[in-house]
């Protein structure tokens, strides 16, 4: 989750709102690629949770990482929680049980994202290595309950805490035990958006399936490929989801801030301090109304961070993040980005992937959602598996990257990154199955070994 934003700008008008979001339109040779990406800590004796404070917690590993990069650190109170590098080089930032992010920069590349990533991954290593920390590439805590999670010292995760059991009955495990990989896109126009939205919305169980990680929940088999993805579906349905209207007629700008305003509030960050507003309008905010403060009224920070607080398959903010995937290993972590650039930055693929999808219904495309998690490849759409579809987007995505004609320094194209996934389509399998596969043979039952077989 990215910092808070600190824009004090007053908005008063719904038009000030839309226009906010048109200003992240940007031409095609601008376009660049974001990729965030969680994993837990663990301690490396007992593979338990990592506290944020004492000897070898979290605090302590956040300030040996900003000894090694020279990161400014973002401070709530006297507690570091988390760093930003203020030339535009990404942040470290804490999810609420101590899972350890990196929102990367804005890059041109996904050679680049590797070489991000591969650094990153060494030295919060040389890090935690004194410290005797691991980190796993999981899409869930595979045997912490949750009351053993720990609590990161964030205002905001202290509401939605509170909040969560009055919406949905897994919103705390999503909080505390999940852990995803994003990528971050941008668009050219209104149009383009809504293009790029509606086809990432369609295929992000496809993508859901493809990267299923989470098969294991307090030391044993939960009944799940994906069980981060169920977890979603019942966390609060106000904020997640598929969104049906946004493949209705006049989609844009507007209709997504129509949305976004009748999301109910977690937050209003005012000063240092964060107000409990959960439940609440950020319309009466706009108003001067919002009942947990009195004649405030809204500004941009308010309504960037009220965007942040929304959590469908598919987020506009100043650009569309792609939300579907677990986290995993490193090829996975690139496999991502390399995915959702070859679909939706090439003209050609998105247009073959436009014509693969326009045909489903609202209410086919929510079945998918509803089947990937506990049925990965196996689920259907339309008449057709997952695995042939998965099969499909992954040609066009390939062709896309081979379009870009990205080049790195051993005169490689993108497309090698998206190997692991062609792998996993040619052999049937997943990562969610490869790892109950071992459960059910060579660890004889015990979840234990993927610490030291799924670290970084």
């Amino acid at each position: 989750m990215a910092r808070d934003q600190v824009d004090l700008t007053p908005i008063e008008r719904r038009d000030e709102l839309v226009a906010w979001l048109e200003h992240g339109a940007k031409p095609k040779s601008q376009f660049r690629i974001g990729t965030e990406h969680e994993k837990f800590a663990f301690t490396l004796e007992g593979h338990h949770p990592v506290p944020y404070e004492g000897p070898r917690g979290i605090r302590k590993l956040l300030e040996g990482m900003q000894h090694i990069l020279g990161w400014d650190p973002i401070l709530e109170g006297a507690d570091v929680i988390g760093l930003y590098d203020v030339t535009g080089g990404g942040a470290i930032t804490l999810e609420p049980g101590g899972q350890f992010e990196l929102s990367g920069a804005q890059l041109e590349t996904v050679h680049q994202t590797s070489r991000e990533i591969v650094a990153h991954l060494a030295q919060v290593g040389e890090v935690a290595r004194p410290l005797r920390i691991g980190f796993l590439g999981i899409g869930m805590a595979p045997t912490w309950t949750r009351a053993e999670m720990p609590k990161m010292p964030k205002g905001r995760y202290k509401i939605m805490t509170g909040y969560m059991p009055k919406v949905g009955t897994l919103g705390l495990d999503m909080m505390y035990r999940t852990c995803t990989v994003q990528t971050n896109l941008d668009f050219s126009s209104e149009a383009d958006m809504v293009k790029k939205l509606r086809v990432s919305l369609a295929l992000q169980p496809i993508a859901t399936a493809l990267f299923v990680n989470s098969p294991f929940t307090e030391g044993k088999p939960n009944g799940f490929l994906s069980f981060r993805a169920e977890i979603w579906r019942h966390t609060d349905s106000d904020r997640t989801g598929m969104l049906p209207w946004a493949f209705e007629p006049g989609m844009g700008f507007e209709r997504w801030v129509d949305y976004a305003l009748d999301v109910p509030m977690y937050f209003v960050k005012h000063g240092d301090e964060y107000v409990d507003a959960s439940g609440q309008s950020f319309r009466d905010l706009m108003a001067g109304k919002l009942s947990a403060m009195p004649g405030a009224r809204a500004t941009i920070s308010d309504w960037a961070n009220h965007l942040s607080s929304i959590f469908p398959e598919v987020r506009l903010k100043r650009y569309l993040e792609m939300r579907g995937a677990d986290s995993g290993p490193l090829a996975n972590l690139l496999a991502l980005p390399a995915l959702w650039v070859g679909l939706l930055y090439d003209d050609a693929s998105l247009d073959a992937a436009w014509d693969l999808v326009k045909s489903w219904s609202a209410e086919e495309r929510q079945r998918l959602r509803d089947d990937v998690p506990r049925l990965g490849l196996a689920a259907t759409i339309h008449g057709r598996t997952v695995f042939a579809v998965a099969s499909e987007i992954l040609q066009f995505a390939r062709a896309g990257l081979a379009r870009r004609k990205r080049i790195d320094a051993s005169g490689r194209d993108e497309t090698r990154y998206l190997d692991i996934l062609d792998d996993f389509v040619v052999r049937g399998t997943t990562p969610a199955q490869e790892l109950l596969e071992k459960f059910n043979g060579t660890w004889n039952g015990s979840v234990d070994p993927v610490f030291a077989e799924g670290a970084f």
